[in-house]
């Protein structure tokens, strides 16, 4: 009957890979609305190539779909259940009893902690809250301070840091009509929508231990008292001005560094090494830290995948997933290179194949918080939001 098909989480995704934004926009926001069917759109993502400029992208998603609350993130590459799509947009509608308000946020890379707050402030004025969705700058701003200033009680939260151009700093977030660079974009959901939030990784110790001996901001400078490039440079040969350059500059994000914290080791990646040899990081690294080196595996990423995508199964405590986000770090794509994709397939195997799938690659992954209320800022791993009716 036409009132039960109302009440239905339905879900759309269709992208497109055109000459420009607007072009790539427009046909992937078409493609998902002829997906979706009757009923009007309800909430959107977009994921979109940082080739594309965000507001052209914009306008052409926009001028099909008018105006329903959306968010999105730019990315080297978009992810769906039939591969990578480089030089891209994604559109995801979702459809059904899924309200959502949207909150654009241009003050993130100035003050983090202040984005925080207010976003914490704002989801506790929120009745019935079921998850709270968002993407910041990836090159930009402090994500460790967001977090710490962002309490999780008991909201399914997750988000991630967009990525782009590695070599400028370059990535934006949307929030309907608005985007840019800097920002924190951000969606509140409500409705009969449950979400179960998964993530793991594939990359483990080697051997090679370190002491932090200088770091600055988000800048390591040394490791055992040397430029680290300097030590890189000596574990796997290539000399120390080699890794300041691409592309060994970028591909110093396959080999991050596990830095003690308690019990556990926790993932921090280079974004890149800069001229002077010191690794720009997007999370401080404490000084006098112990540090292993680690490195990943196409076996253990699949392994990871699995993972993640049972731990956000389990959450929905039996519900179908109608929907999975993927949001994974930009490190998969460089160690997959030759299997591009196989991260997808790895989540299918748990979810199943009809399962609709989005997502893109990121600098940095933000889920709850083990036991604390603080969310933890991942680098290196692959988050899995699954998406069920309630």
């Amino acid at each position: 009957s036409q009132k039960d098909n109302a009440m239905t989480l339905t879900v759309a995704i269709g992208h497109a890979h055109e000459l420009n934004g607007r072009e790539a926009g427009l046909q992937s926001a078409h493609q998902a609305l002829n997906r979706l069917g009757t009923g009007a759109p309800a909430f959107g993502l977009v994921i979109s190539s940082h080739q594309y400029q965000a507001r052209e992208v914009v306008s052409g998603v926009s001028s099909l779909l008018g105006e329903p609350p959306m968010i999105g993130f730019s990315s080297p590459a978009g992810l769906t259940a039939n591969g990578i799509h480089a030089n891209s947009v994604i559109t995801v509608l979702l459809g059904g009893d899924i309200q959502a308000e949207t909150r654009w946020m241009p003050g993130y890379a100035q003050s983090a902690r202040e984005t925080g707050s207010q976003l914490s402030k704002q989801a506790g004025e929120i009745n019935d809250l079921r998850a709270l969705l968002f993407f910041a700058d990836g090159f930009n701003g402090d994500a460790d301070q967001l977090c710490s200033s962002l309490s999780s009680e008991s909201i399914p939260l997750a988000g991630a840091l967009s990525s782009g151009d590695l070599h400028t700093g370059h990535s934006y977030q949307i929030a309907g009509p608005q985007n840019g660079t800097g920002a924190l974009t951000a969606a509140f959901l409500r409705g009969s929508v449950r979400v179960g939030v998964g993530s793991a990784h594939g990359w483990n110790p080697v051997g090679s231990q370190f002491r932090v001996t200088r770091s600055r901001g988000f800048w390591l400078r040394t490791l055992d008292g040397r430029p680290a490039s300097e030590t890189y440079a000596q574990l796997f040969g290539y000399s120390a001005r080699d890794w300041a350059f691409p592309p060994l500059s970028h591909l110093a994000r396959l080999y991050p560094l596990g830095v003690e914290q308690g019990d556990q080791l926790l993932v921090r990646a280079p974004i890149r090494v800069e001229a002077d040899g010191s690794f720009r990081m997007n999370a401080p690294v404490r000084d006098g830290a112990d540090a292993y080196l680690l490195v990943g595996s196409r076996v253990s990423c699949e392994n990871a995948a699995h993972q993640a995508a049972q731990q956000a199964l389990h959450q929905l405590e039996g519900r179908k997933p109608v929907f999975a986000l993927i949001l994974v770090d930009i490190a998969w794509e460089m160690l997959l290179k030759s299997h591009p994709g196989s991260e997808i397939t790895a989540v299918q195997d748990i979810l199943g194949e009809e399962v609709p799938i989005a997502g893109g690659y990121t600098l940095g992954q933000i889920v709850p918080g083990k036991d604390s209320k603080i969310p933890q800022l991942l680098n290196q791993h692959l988050v899995v939001i699954a998406f069920a009716e309630e």
